[in-house]
């Protein structure tokens, strides 16, 4: 053995293998290195296109670290291929450690997809009213993992992002102008065309609601109690919850000073009097 390792000095081999090797090392690194400054320019240049596109500020940022981890793990490996490791199994353990991550993390890892598609789509944005996910708020904030509203009450509701896109999305804010959906009961004695008119009064007073599309007023039903009229008007999405509100108040104080009612459901119950017939046994 210790002939075996004067021979390798003594005849200079180790100085080649130094040698390849030192080159080997001052390749890798010079790859590693190049490779990291041309990855950060590619990064930069694929942000600078999200930018213009007006891509969301958090789906940029995710998008950025993403392809800056991938393309710097690339670079690595073809340093390390340089250096003569075997990539091979490392690719092999890696993939296997990623498969048990993977399934350990089932759930984070679906919210995580259903967030990018939320950033990718958009079927909502913060400040927007939504109902989604089985609640039902103002977006303030879409993150990777969960969606943040906030209640008319003023709570604060942190939203799985799996259980939004899963789901059903109701967005509130998306159009420009909504209709006020009103269904009012009047007795079946009352004046119906006094009880219409009074409606369209009503509605062609409130500055709020729209002229163009025009508000329907008719009778829609002969309940068990009432005669109803739906009462659709549009009005502009800011002003929605107000106008519902105040036109509400405002036919049930005009149809008190009218005398119209608006009944209640009621039943009437009569009452038979039968005289029992009793006969005799016979004695």
């Amino acid at each position: 053995m210790q002939d075996l390792i004067n021979s390798y000095f003594s005849n200079g081999r180790w100085l080649d293998s130094a040698a390849g090797f030192t080159i080997n090392l001052v390749t890798a690194i010079i790859i590693f290195v190049v490779g990291r400054w041309l990855a950060s320019k590619v990064v930069a240049g694929i942000d600078k296109v999200m930018a213009r596109r007006n891509m969301d500020e958090v789906l940029r940022q995710f998008v950025k670290n993403v392809l800056g981890v991938l393309l710097t793990f690339v670079v690595l490996l073809i340093a390390l291929e340089r250096l003569g490791v075997d990539t091979t199994s490392l690719l092999a353990l890696l993939g296997a450690a990623g498969l048990a991550v993977g399934l350990a993390l089932k759930d984070s890892l679906s919210n995580f997809a259903a967030g990018v598609m939320l950033l990718l789509f958009k079927p909502f944005r913060a400040g927007d009213f939504v109902e989604a996910g089985g609640s039902t708020g103002i977006v303030e904030k879409i993150g990777m993992f969960t969606t943040q509203m906030r209640t008319p009450d003023n709570c604060e509701i942190n939203v799985p992002n799996a259980n939004i896109y899963s789901d059903t999305i109701v967005n509130y804010s998306a159009k420009p102008t909504r209709r006020i959906d009103l269904v009012i009961g009047i007795g079946y004695g009352d004046d119906l065309k006094k009880a219409r008119d009074v409606l369209q009064r009503l509605v062609d007073a409130d500055s709020r609601i729209l002229k163009d599309p025009e508000a329907v007023i008719a009778v829609s039903e002969l309940a068990d109690s009432s005669v109803n009229f739906v009462v659709r008007p549009w009005v502009k999405t800011a002003d929605y919850w107000d106008v519902r509100w105040s036109l509400t108040e405002q036919i049930k104080q005009t149809f008190d000073k009218e005398g119209i009612s608006i009944p209640y459901p009621q039943q009437d119950v009569h009452m038979h009097q039968v005289e029992a017939t009793y006969q005799a046994d016979a004695a």
